[in-house]
């Protein structure tokens, strides 16, 4: 494949909009390209997971009888109620890799709460689910509450509480009160558990130049797993030309709505890395991967896209913050975050994010929905980096944890523009974002921040509630 200049690169304006590349691509042959890749990841990737399962326990509070005058009152089989949240909570259970043990016998006075609380301090669970079915039972889950320990608890309540019963819990650690009519919020629920496992429970290759010992990231769990960068060299050069490497190559360059700079080599170098990556990950027994990549002639970008898009955290430049945070919107929204360099609009007063790769399953990991891509060059024209086009318009949530502090920042917006290179000079995926309630985008807090599709504000408030992480506005 010939190499373009960039400025081959044609209809480039001061923004690009979904529509207008859809219009140019071709909305029928971009969904068959689509389906081509969808396939691939299906026949070359598996989701390398830790060994184990968070242990949940179940618990539910109501009188013997519900009286009439009480909500939710004569009005209202109970027993068929609590059997609906048994049934929805099951459902969750193997989508989660969580184990639940639910009590069906619910807890109907001060003594039965005493011997459960003195059964669960024998064996503590990772995880407690309490079922509060009565607004005259609220004084039990109260007791439970306060006298549980230090295990991560939610208080589950349909419409069974007034503002004063759902005051509890907001000055005690690692308590999160889900007082809401949707029955399918347990499933959120589950998936909160099943991220506090899991977030514990994972181990990050992290490839740089003199790695150290292990670090367990306080008070996340996260393991960061360090080994040499030339590791990446190594392994590469033992990768052969294969069905697996033309198949991620031809796939890629199918699915592009234009390839500029890379040529066909380079493309087949980038399904390599792919293979590298894998490789050392299932060598370290790790689950996710960051390297000290900045300069590489033969970037990572296209290869860490893939496994972004396949739920694996793909981290650049060996940033501790920004590999969390893929763990985390990875685990808890089920879907990959943009790793960017923040760079202020102060014409707009809106924030610039940009580096050279991005998932492009930006509406979920398991979502049909793929953001049309060209392949262009990296920094040092030469490789192949993503330039992922993002839907104009749409909500996006910026999200900066903090690798050692109990803290993460949270601020939305909404896509405004995607910058065309040239004339800008800027990383390939740049987006360019409207910030809700930001005066001043120059005070956004962090660096490598995460641009995550959807608005996913209350979600990361109410997990901070329940891992005991304190959840800051980004600005």
């Amino acid at each position: 494949m010939k190499r373009q200049s960039c400025h081959d690169c044609s209809g480039c304006g001061s923004s690009v909009s979904r529509r207008t590349f859809l219009t140019g691509v071709g909305a029928a042959a971009l969904t068959l390209r689509m389906d081509a890749l969808e396939r691939a990841s299906a026949l070359f990737s598996s989701e390398p997971k830790p060994l184990g399962k968070a242990r949940v326990q179940v618990v539910y509070v109501r009188p013997e009888k519900e009286p009439d005058v009480s909500w939710p009152g004569g009005n209202c089989d109970v027993p068929a109620q609590q059997a609906l949240f048994t049934r929805t909570l099951h459902e969750a259970e193997p989508k989660f890799d969580v184990e639940l043990d639910i009590r069906d016998e619910p807890i109907k006075t001060a003594g039965e709460a005493g011997a459960f609380l003195q059964q669960i301090t024998q064996s503590l669970p990772d995880g407690l689910l309490v079922g509060s079915m009565s607004n005259t039972t609220w004084d039990i889950v109260n007791d439970i509450v306060e006298k549980r320990g230090a295990v991560p608890t939610i208080v589950y309540s349909n419409v069974t509480g007034f503002t004063s019963h759902l005051q509890i819990g907001r000055n005690t650690p690692k308590t999160l009160v889900g007082a809401t009519q949707d029955v399918g919020w347990l499933g959120v629920a589950v998936r909160m558990f099943h991220t506090l496992w899991r977030t514990k429970n994972t181990r990050i290759l992290v490839l740089i130049d003199k790695p150290g010992p292990d670090v367990t990231l306080q008070p996340w769990g996260t393991t960061l797993h360090f080994a040499p960068r030339e590791r990446f060299a190594e392994a590469y050069r033992q990768v052969e030309m294969s069905d697996e490497v033309r198949a991620i190559a031809e796939t890629y360059r199918k699915g592009a709505a234009k390839i500029l700079e890379p040529t066909g080599q380079e493309i087949v170098d980038a399904a390599k890395n792919y293979i590298v990556c894998r490789r050392l990950m299932q060598a370290e027994n790790c689950h996710g991967i960051s390297i000290a990549c900045l300069g590489w002639t033969n970037p990572v970008c296209m290869s860490f896209s893939k496994l972004l898009d396949e739920g694996i955290v793909a981290g650049c430049e060996a940033d501790q913050n920004a590999a969390l945070g893929q763990l985390l919107s990875i685990l808890l929204l089920n879907r990959a975050g943009f790793i960017q360099d923040p760079s202020p609009n102060t014409v707009n007063n809106t924030l610039i994010g940009a580096h050279c790769t991005s998932p492009i399953r930006l509406e979920g990991i398991d979502q049909p929905y793929r953001a049309p891509y060209w392949l262009r060059s990296y920094h040092t024209r030469t490789g192949c980096s993503m330039q992922v086009m993002w839907p104009i318009g749409k909500e996006v949530t910026v999200l900066q944890t903090n690798a050692t502090t109990p803290t993460m920042f949270v601020g939305t917006g909404r896509v405004r523009a995607n910058i065309p290179q040239p004339p800008t000079g800027c990383c390939r995926t740049a987006v360019e974002l409207d910030m809700d309630r930001v005066s001043d985008t120059r005070d956004v807090k962090g660096f490598h921040q995460l641009f995550i599709l959807g608005n996913h504000e209350l979600t990361l408030k109410a997990y901070g509630r329940l891992a005991g992480i304190e959840v800051q506005p980004i600005a």
